[in-house]
């Protein structure tokens, strides 16, 4: 049974750093590429991050672009994001997700989410 388990969320001021992880199992970690999505209280989901299957390609949504770092260690079947300079716009529930390939398209299997809210 694949299983996705986000954690590392929390209050963090304005301006602050969190890490997120997300610990993977039931499926081989390094077959697939994988994602962050949030969802703001009130609104739709917002597409964060991906990361190929080796780590080997990253990408960031535009807001994200210098202050969000997706990274993997797929020896221990975990995706991180690592999130500096926090914004009160970036709280949000993540998620993260596996693709149904080596490529970021098409999420299959999603966590359960970990609620980052940034204030003072």
């Amino acid at each position: 049974e694949v299983q996705l388990v986000e954690s590392g969320g929390g209050l963090v001021q304005p301006g602050g750093s969190r890490r997120l992880s997300c610990a993977a199992s039931g499926f081989t970690c390094d077959d697939y590429a994988m994602s962050w999505v949030r969802q703001a209280p009130g609104k739709g989901l917002e597409w964060v991050s991906a990361i190929s299957w080796n780590g080997g390609s990253t990408y960031y949504a535009e807001s994200m672009k210098g202050r969000f770092t997706i990274s993997r260690d797929n020896a221990k079947n975990t995706l991180y994001l690592q999130m500096n300079s926090l914004k009160s716009e970036d709280t949000a529930v993540y998620y993260c997700a596996k693709a149904s390939s080596t490529v970021p398209l098409g999420m299959d299997y999603w966590g359960k989410g970990t609620l980052v809210t940034v204030s003072s």
